[in-house]
């Protein structure tokens, strides 16, 4: 695997969300895998804040906010989904 930006942040991120879907599963509301995820950071010492409004700006100008679910260590930002399958607009917001 090759190196990506704070490698070392992110996967320890993913092994922590995956702790939360193995304990979980499926089928709760966003709400409830991002305050377990919480749980999992904290456990892990991560420094984050969650529903964070960060500007967008356009040309110079802040055009409007992003509320980010997780922003950890400053660094990463995480956008909860629970859904079924990942379509082409979380994709999108992702990417972004």
């Amino acid at each position: 695997m090759g190196n990506f930006k704070h490698q070392d942040i992110t996967e320890k991120i993913i092994g922590a969300a995956y702790n939360v879907h193995n304990n979980l599963g499926s089928g709760f509301l966003e709400k409830v895998y991002q305050n377990s995820l919480a749980i999992e950071l904290r456990s892990l010492d991560f420094l984050f804040d969650m529903e964070k409004p960060i500007k967008v700006y356009y040309r110079g100008e802040i055009v409007g906010d992003y509320i980010a679910d997780i922003i950890i260590d400053g660094k990463v930002i995480l956008e909860i989904k629970a859904i079924k399958e990942l379509s082409s607009i979380h994709e999108v917001q992702l990417v972004n």
